[in-house]
């Protein structure tokens, strides 16, 4: 009777544990889109979003996530932010909106009078991964961010995907690293601009207490045998590296002061 009753309740655990993981699915379209400030013109850009761009966006339906400056020299002087909407179709509906406002159109032009504001923009459309934390606009204090952008070997994602899913986040919550949402493009790229490969990129953030707290964790993690051994056995599985060479990129952000997510 004891091992029936401890049968039905591992049944019931499991059972709960794939409907909590179901509902706490995150299906919404995301958008990161880097800003190229023309020069001289970072703070005037920043002022455009600060007083309307982003009550803007609020106001057509889009979510404002992040808002984020490079930390140190910035001398592309990058704007990096993070949009979330309820699907893809959504997305697009709401940016013919927010493109035909008027009340968008006169704070456009009257932040253009002594020129254009932004030289170059790039886009790409995201959905969450499975494993990923829900995407929040979440204000914790004093904190930095890392913006991580891996591109796999050809066909090599999914065992990306799984060895975060199954080894490296728990690796690197016991590291102190702050997991935040992991993100993968989205098959229909139509109107993005300049998006990486969809099939092998994966780009997610973190946050750390500091950039030397970043450098001791991922030191620490980088030594720990539990990522050793899933790192070996996931380049066997995979037949290679599951990264290109080079294909690991890292930057250092600091929020701005109108950043939801601080």
């Amino acid at each position: 009777m004891r091992a029936h009753m401890k049968t039905l309740l591992a049944l019931f655990a499991g059972l709960l544990l794939t409907a909590t993981t179901h509902a706490a699915a995150d299906t919404r379209c995301f958008e990161m889109r880097v800003y190229y400030a023309a020069e001289g013109k970072l703070d005037a850009l920043h002022k455009r979003f600060r007083d309307h761009t982003c009550k803007l966006f609020e106001k057509h339906g889009m979510t404002n996530l992040g808002y984020f400056v490079p930390i140190g020299d910035n001398p592309e002087r990058k704007l990096i932010y993070f949009l979330a909407y309820p699907s893809l179709d959504a997305r697009n509906a709401a940016w013919k909106a927010f493109m035909a406002d008027p009340d968008w159109q006169k704070a456009y032009k009257a932040s253009e009078v002594d020129g254009k504001l932004v030289a170059k923009i790039e886009s790409v459309y995201l959905g969450a991964t499975d494993y990923s934390p829900l995407a929040k606009a979440e204000n914790v204090g004093n904190r930095v961010f890392e913006l991580r952008t891996y591109t796999t070997e050809p066909g090599r994602l999914p065992n990306l995907n799984a060895r975060f899913r199954d080894h490296t986040l728990k690796l690197f919550a016991k590291h102190g690293i702050t997991n935040l949402p992991y993100w993968t493009p989205l098959a229909d790229q139509k109107g993005a601009v300049n998006p990486p490969d969809k099939d092998n990129t994966l780009i997610y953030l973190l946050a750390h207490a500091s950039q030397d707290a970043a450098k001791t964790s991922f030191g620490n993690f980088g030594k720990d045998a539990d990522w050793q051994a899933a790192r070996k056995a996931s380049e066997e599985k995979a037949g290679g590296s599951l990264t290109t060479k080079g294909g690991v990129k890292s930057v250092f952000l600091v929020p701005t002061d109108y950043s939801a997510v601080k």
